[in-house]
């Protein structure tokens, strides 16, 4: 029932899982998908579509029926600003890119390109969609972000966000995903294109600053008067992502003692250590991934890290090593709404279900209203646009947040404004937030937390992902009464996609996974290990039952 830890995980990548960067790319632009197989159709999860061309599920192809479909939606919906466009340091990212430029410019798309070609964090573009936007009501800009996260290095990702800057929603994906596929079946006729030279001259490709306009803005958000008073010394691995170029010149802007680890970038990623699977993945919550800023924790007082598009933040203490991504987000909320008297006195917190429920805890001793969604962080963007959200988070280490005057910053997800307000919280508070977690639990309670993953058909996971409440045959959990069951998140009343059951001091949430052959089941209990376990395993056997 639980994870299969590999013999590898946590040691440096060995030679022989190293991906194959030529033939990589050569099945990129050589394999042509069949848009007969499932598998390899354009397909947008949670985060755009993603896959690997050695599975003809992420190929040229793909990525010409994408951009022309995302064209078609344009048009279609009006939309004539820039379109800002943002790649990761993926070996898929640069052809993807290349092959979306010249679709762009063909279509007559002003497009906004990073100088110099530099590599771009996924909460840049959402900055530049929102600051073109600012004050616009029409001419609105949006974008495309090429990155398949903190995937393996064999994967490629492609996300669109429309003007208000965040992921798009589910009735944007679906039309994109229908176009894009009813274009590959037509073997891409009526994709327009022209070749890359021409693209990248072309009048409407233009040059975009991502990279300082972000860098310049950020003392709007960060207290870094406080960080370089109280003399923080920090670390940071960008672990060979998006940002590796942006941590240098916030050192240099805002006069911090900031020590960039490594500024390597490898397509094959050979410098991290395995991830808890076997594979190389640029997790930053992974204890096993983050092995390299652990072993520093005690040069610094605070290291961090991001993900490969700089979209999901790791924190490692002198006092606690890497924090576990939902308890550094209690820390993060609970210093943010009180020190931050700009944001609106309204403005509530944002989790999604499967988050811890000491946020709950701390959002209640906050006088705040608690904003609770389905998984997707899409779900937060419209509540960080107009400001009712002052934060929003997912247990994935996912998190964004207003400016510090309560307007939008960025409505993606940002890693690397969680990263330094680490410090801005270790210098304003006198203790790092391992310390500060430990405060909070002994004054809320302590959760124990686990997630397990068992496989599951596609005829289960869709019966899985339409469970109601009625179906659940118990009133009982790990021996106490269940309060709530529900299939709908109580902040905005959209289908969880799956089941969760809330007793006094448990709960569990059942959902199976949009990209994988699994289902996962996650608990959390605030007694011990031993309450967490018979939550688990009770949860199974609901889920069992239930599908049976």
């Amino acid at each position: 029932m639980s994870q299969k830890i590999s013999p590898l995980a946590g040691k440096p990548a060995p030679a022989s899982i190293l991906v194959d960067i030529p033939r990589l790319l050569a099945a990129y632009t050589d394999l042509q998908p069949d848009p007969s197989v499932p598998a390899q159709r354009v397909a947008f999860g949670t985060s755009g579509h993603r896959g690997s061309s050695f599975e003809r599920s992420f190929n040229a192809w793909h990525i010409l029926a994408i951009s022309q479909a995302i064209c078609d939606y344009r048009k279609a919906k009006g939309i004539d600003g820039p379109l800002f466009i943002g790649a990761d340091t993926h070996a898929l990212s640069q052809p993807a890119f290349e092959n979306a430029l010249e679709v762009l410019a063909a279509n007559g798309v002003e497009t906004m390109v990073s100088t110099g070609g530099e590599f771009t964090p996924t909460p840049a573009v959402s900055h530049a969609i929102l600051v073109y936007n600012r004050g616009r009501t029409s001419g609105l800009a949006d974008g495309i972000v090429i990155t398949p996260s903190h995937n393996p290095p064999d994967n490629g990702g492609f996300k669109y966000n429309p003007s208000n800057g965040g992921p798009a929603d589910t009735d944007i994906t679906k039309w994109v995903e229908n176009r894009a596929n009813a274009l590959l079946e037509g073997g891409l006729r009526e994709v327009k294109r022209m070749p890359l030279a021409q693209a990248r001259k072309a009048s409407t490709t233009h040059e975009h600053d991502y990279l300082n306009h972000y860098v310049a803005d950020l003392a709007n958000v960060i207290d870094f008067d406080a960080i370089r008073g109280a003399g923080i010394r920090m670390g940071v691995d960008p672990l060979g992502g998006a940002g590796v170029h942006y941590w240098g010149p916030i050192s240099e802007r805002y006069r911090l003692d900031l020590t960039v680890v490594s500024d390597v970038v490898d397509p094959q990623f050979a410098f991290m250590s395995v991830d808890w699977d076997g594979k190389i993945r640029m997790d930053p919550s992974s204890k096993y991934a983050m092995q390299r800023l652990i072993g520093l924790k005690d040069r610094y007082d605070v290291a961090f890290a991001c993900d490969t598009d700089h979209d999901r933040h790791g924190i490692v203490t002198r006092s606690s090593g890497l924090l576990e991504p939902n308890h550094y987000l209690s820390v993060l909320i609970d210093y943010l709404f009180r020190h931050r008297p700009q944001w609106n006195a309204q403005a509530a917190v944002g989790k999604t279900v499967v988050s811890t429920a000491l946020i709950d805890r701390v959002a209640k001793r906050l006088g705040r209203q608690l904003y609770e969604v389905p998984v997707g962080f899409k779900w937060f963007a419209p509540g960080l646009f107009d400001g009712s959200l002052g934060f929003g988070c997912e247990e994935s280490a996912g998190a964004s947040l207003l400016r510090r005057d309560g307007t939008a910053w960025v409505t993606d997800k940002d890693g690397l404004v969680p990263a330094l307000l680490s410090a801005e919280i270790t210098a304003r508070e006198g203790k790092d937030p391992g310390e500060l977690y430990a405060r909070l639990t002994n004054e809320l309670g302590k959760p124990f937390a686990n997630r397990v993953e068992a496989a599951a058909t596609p005829a289960q996971k869709a019966k899985l992902s339409k469970l109601s409440p009625e179906q659940l045959k118990t009133d009982q959990l790990a021996g106490e009464k269940i309060e709530q069951v529900l299939d709908r998140a109580p902040g905005n009343g959209a289908a969880i996609g799956g089941i969760k059951a809330v007793a006094a001091s448990g709960w569990f949430a059942a959902r199976p996974s949009g990209t994988e052959a699994i289902y996962k089941i996650y608990a959390e209990s605030f007694r011990d290990e031993a309450h967490l376990q018979a939550l688990l395993s009770e949860a199974q056997s609901i889920v069992d039952a239930a599908l049976a």
